[in-house]
């Protein structure tokens, strides 16, 4: 799936995929690529800035981790991500459901 066909829909896909348990980035890029059997593969380049910009905004809540490897930062939703979560959402489901309405001819 091309990169722009996300566009304006990554926060909400980051979000969803965090919602259940917290992780580090590169977990959220494998989880978005199982849920959607392979077809959002998607790099580092675009995973890590939506989560700095995610943090920042308070929707994500960072910290470092030491593990058998080098420390990392995991993220868990915040109560304010969760909300934001939820808006994204009904605003998507309206989005397809106006497209769906316009592609059925309905």
């Amino acid at each position: 799936m091309r990169g722009d066909t996300l566009r304006g829909h990554l926060d909400m896909l980051v979000l969803s995929a965090l919602r259940d348990e917290p992780a580090h980035g590169y977990e959220v890029i494998q989880r978005l690529r199982e849920r959607s059997d392979q077809l959002l593969d998607l790099p580092e380049g675009s995973i890590y800035p939506a989560l700095h910009r995610l943090e920042r905004a308070g929707f994500l809540k960072g910290r470092w981790e030491q593990g058998a490897g080098p420390r990392r930062r995991v993220y868990r939703v915040t109560p304010k991500g969760e909300r934001e979560l939820a808006r994204q959402q009904g605003d998507w489901q309206a989005l397809v459901k106006a497209i769906s309405a316009v592609m059925e001819g309905t």
